[in-house]
């Protein structure tokens, strides 16, 4: 008998870890949605991170999403501290060193219109609890799209250039978007809709 494959998109919360299993003291995957046993999460957000997770059993998706040879982009809604410049992200486009796992790591060049400075916040839910607000501390957001996702690449990339990541969100997959989800809710998709996160 053939597994019946199962599709699911959910809007990670903040300070939900991304697995299943218990971590003393924080939230996970399992008090956030019912899905059967052999269901996981195809890549992660961090911790602190929210937005799209792409949840399958379908194992070959699951591998060609995490290969290297299949690289795709995924889409972030970064919210910093200070008002960020044009000027400010450009060291970005032909990549920048950072730090990953003790270890120096050159960020892959980025195509022209990769990062977008976003004139107003996006339409998002406030996070709970909120970003503490600084009264004389500015924020801005923009709008960067990635074809690679080193552990905490995007706030180590912002920290480089001055302005430290408040508030990540991860909002599309290749073309498979988030929509309309808000933090902690989840619907089943078809197979045809789960590869559109493939997609360049």
């Amino acid at each position: 008998m053939s597994t019946q494959l199962k599709y699911y998109i959910l809007y990670k919360p903040y300070r939900v870890l991304c697995q299943f299993s218990s971590s003393p003291g924080k939230l996970t995957l399992a008090d956030v949605l019912q899905v059967s046993k052999d269901v996981y999460p195809v890549g992660r957000l961090d911790y602190e991170s929210e937005g799209l997770l792409l949840l399958t059993n379908d194992k070959r998706l699951h591998t060609q999403l995490l290969h290297p040879s299949f690289a795709h982009p995924r889409a972030y809604w970064v919210q910093v501290e200070g008002q960020i410049t044009p000027e400010a992200v450009e060291p970005l486009y032909a990549g920048i060193h950072i730090r990953i796992k003790r270890k120096t790591y050159h960020t892959l060049p980025l195509p022209p219109g990769a990062i977008q400075l976003l004139k107003e916040p996006p339409a998002v839910p406030e996070r709970q609890p909120p970003i503490r607000y600084r009264k004389h501390v500015p924020t801005s957001w923009i709008s960067i799209r990635l074809h690679e996702g080193k552990y905490h690449q995007i706030r180590k990339m912002t920290a480089a250039i001055g302005f430290p990541t408040l508030r990540l969100i991860r909002y599309a997959i290749g073309e498979l978007q988030l929509g309309s989800l808000l933090p902690g809710e989840y619907r089943e998709i078809s197979e045809e809709q789960a590869w559109q996160a493939l997609r360049r």
